[in-house]
């Protein structure tokens, strides 16, 4: 298969070897310059800098972020918080999603199957923090029928790289 990606239709299925070792790179270092990309992945920095730019514009790379210590930050506690919502409120659902979208605190929130509707990922200086947010705020939002919080105690794998295989 030809470097020139200007006639490749990137699908999941139809990343080559070279477009999956881009992103395995980046997603070890998204700060690598272009020329350690291309030494990386065994292209010319032309040829690297072409397929970077095409998976940013297809969507395959969505950004690129800091990952910051919480605890480092003063954020001493997470929590995975498991929302229930009434039932029959689509209206009400709306709103939440838009809500919790900018609350600070939820670093994730994802609708999910089973005993929940939402399983949120939240984070407080401490655990008096944490109540006041999940009883002040959370619990507060309209069609929001039951919070139930689960405490992290401790962080056994924290990672945002998916895998490419």
């Amino acid at each position: 298969m030809s470097d020139d990606i200007s006639d490749l239709s990137l699908h999941p299925s139809s990343l080559d070897r070279l477009d999956r070792r881009i992103l395995a790179a980046l997603q070890s270092n998204g700060r690598m310059s272009n020329q350690d990309l291309a030494q990386a992945v065994h292209l010319s920095p032309a040829q690297s800098n072409r397929r970077h730019r095409r998976l940013e514009s297809l969507g395959y790379i969505r950004g690129y972020e800091a990952r910051l210590d919480r605890e480092k930050l003063g954020l001493g506690v997470m929590a995975f918080v498991h929302v229930s919502m009434d039932r029959g409120q689509h209206k009400e659902v709306q709103k939440f999603q838009r809500t919790v979208a900018k609350m600070p605190q939820i670093l994730e929130c994802h609708a999910v199957t089973g005993d929940f509707d939402y399983v949120c990922k939240v984070v407080a200086r401490d655990l008096k923090s944490l109540s006041d947010f999940l009883l002040g705020s959370l619990a507060q939002l309209n069609g929001v029928s039951s919070v139930r919080s689960s405490i992290c105690l401790n962080e056994l794998k924290s990672s945002g790289e998916m895998p490419l295989d």
